[in-house]
């Protein structure tokens, strides 16, 4: 028999408070038990005013209470439950004051959720809906849109991959409020339309939008057309095709939403934004040449689910993975990077980072950010060559690398940032803002990449292989190169200093001794 646990998941959105109950086996397998939702206005209060209203707080905490009661019929306790927010929460100018009355009444800790971890938290709820669709998702291109409140988060793969991900600030409940200042009360295609194409834009300049032929909609929006207006594949994704979905947004266009609530049966805080969010799928996927949408019947908390349930397999944890570093290659594509040099400093780190497992003491996890930052490590030449290690931490922090989050990209920008010249000091802000932890993360990494760095000085891509052998004090880095390694000996002097400053240990590049047949 297998051993079950109950645990909740509740989304503080920006226009709804909403729960899930499911119930976890050990094999990591997990079905909803119950859902429940009660509209919040979070998002009109935020977005207008910059801050949560009092009584918006004290409808929150009335709704947070009874999805307590809820729970306790589950025998969940705070302890199962994870609580997280995303944008409307995320701008709020009083949301520690918002989270301490909460944690103070409720006794829950909110997480709230960067952009880019919702990119990241929606990719694997929708990986573990289209499971069956993988194999032609892997041969196209295609684009994953979730249309919120107050932000749509959009991730572009090619060929499977994830090549752009970015979380912007346009929603149904922005929109609507745009349209009441600007007098434009009605669904304004032409008003849509202006909104949308900037951004549009800023996707079509990483990637050819045209090209994208799946077109897969995220959202209590798309699912509710997919329920009216398309069919149903499987339990976990329905399909729309194009025609019938432009002719559903038309017939919804023309009604109030008074209509909308009675005809659809939908409450009034879905009925009032219903139009826009449709409306701004339509817009996006007009740019495609998808002709139907995919529809997962997943969500945000259902990508919180699959992160409680346990850690990944390594097969999808590999896979996770590659979609990080193909997030982190495209935006070197973008800063018109040395991608030869940029991928062998990636491949001597590595292998520096392996074979120094006892000597770092780091995790998978910190190989990952030392991958990415190998590979954008000299991005700032993009903007000049002359200190490209501290253009090239701006650019990191701030850009959008898929899977990571903020925190992460911090330590992968100062990474950056120390691959050349002076190590860490007390005058810089970007490392001293950093935990103690972080700060020692980062010297190792930086200590491994430019150790890595010296090894490719030439960018000719001359060493391959790289072997440790420690004596004592020194460890000698046998390399397989045979001839004139003068320009590497020079590197690893002259940027192996934090290496030794870090881990106690000098180095002394050797040529590797070949095997011989006895």
């Amino acid at each position: 028999m297998r051993s079950r646990r109950t645990v909740a998941v509740i989304d503080v959105g920006s226009t709804a408070i909403r729960l899930v109950v499911a119930e976890i086996d050990e094999s990591g397998s997990w079905r909803i038990l119950e859902r429940a939702g009660k509209p919040v206005p979070l998002g009109r209060d935020v977005f207008r005013h910059g801050v949560v209203s009092r009584d918006t707080l004290l409808l929150s905490l009335r709704t947070l209470a009874g999805f307590q009661e809820l729970m306790q019929a589950y025998g969940i306790e705070n302890p199962d439950t994870t609580v997280i927010a995303t944008s409307a929460l995320r701008e709020a100018r009083n949301r520690d004051t918002f989270v301490d009355r909460v944690s103070i009444k409720t006794g829950f800790t909110i997480d709230i959720v960067e952009g880019i971890e919702e990119n990241r938290l929606t990719y694997i709820a929708v990986q573990h809906a289209l499971q069956r669709l993988q194999g032609k998702l892997s041969r196209s291109n295609a684009i994953i849109i979730e249309v919120g409140g107050g932000s749509t988060e959009f991730m572009i793969l090619r060929r499977g991959k994830v090549v752009s991900a970015h979380s912007i600030n346009i929603g149904t409940v922005r929109i609507e409020q745009q349209l009441e200042v600007s007098g434009s009360m009605g669904h304004n295609v032409r008003f849509l339309r202006e909104n949308i194409r900037n951004v549009r834009e800023v996707l079509g300049n990483e990637f050819d939008l045209s090209r994208v032929r799946y077109f897969i909609a995220v959202g209590g929006d798309a699912r509710l057309a997919a329920d009216r207006a398309g069919a149903a594949v499987d339990p976990m994704y329905s399909l729309i095709d194009k025609s019938d979905y432009d002719a559903f947004v038309r017939s919804i266009d023309s009604l109030s939403v008074d209509e909308c609530v009675s005809r659809l049966g939908i409450p009034y805080d879905q009925a009032d934004s219903l139009s826009t969010g449709l409306l701004m799928y339509q817009q996006f996927m007009e740019a495609t040449a998808a002709t139907e949408l995919i529809v997962p019947q997943v969500s945000i908390r259902e990508g919180v689910l699959i992160s409680i349930a346990g850690e990944p397999d390594e097969e999808l944890q590999q896979e996770f993975d590659s979609q990080v570093l193909a997030s982190a290659d495209s935006i070197g594509s973008k800063y018109q990077f040395d991608s030869s040099h940029a991928h062998h400093v990636a491949h001597l780190a590595l292998q520096l980072f392996d074979q120094l497992t006892s000597e770092h003491g780091l995790d998978r996890h910190d190989r990952l950010l030392l991958h990415v930052a190998a590979i954008l490590h000299d991005i700032g030449t993009y903007v000049r060559a002359s200190g490209h290690h501290k253009h090239g931490r701006y650019l990191v922090s701030n850009s959008e690398v898929f899977g990571l989050h903020a925190d992460d990209l911090e330590i992968v920008s100062n990474v950056v940032r120390y691959h050349r010249k002076s190590a860490p000091q007390g005058s810089h802000v970007s490392y001293m803002s950093l935990s103690r932890e972080d700060r020692m993360k980062v010297l190792k990494l930086s200590a491994l990449l430019r150790v890595a760095d010296a090894l490719d000085r030439a960018h000719g891509q001359r060493i391959r292989v790289i072997r440790l052998q420690q004596h004592a004090e020194v460890i000698d880095v046998e390399c397989d190169y045979h001839g004139d390694m003068s320009i590497e000996r020079y590197g690893l002097v002259s940027k192996g200093t934090m290496f030794e400053d870090v881990f106690g240990l000098k180095l002394r590049l050797t040529q590797m001794k070949m095997d011989t047949a006895s």
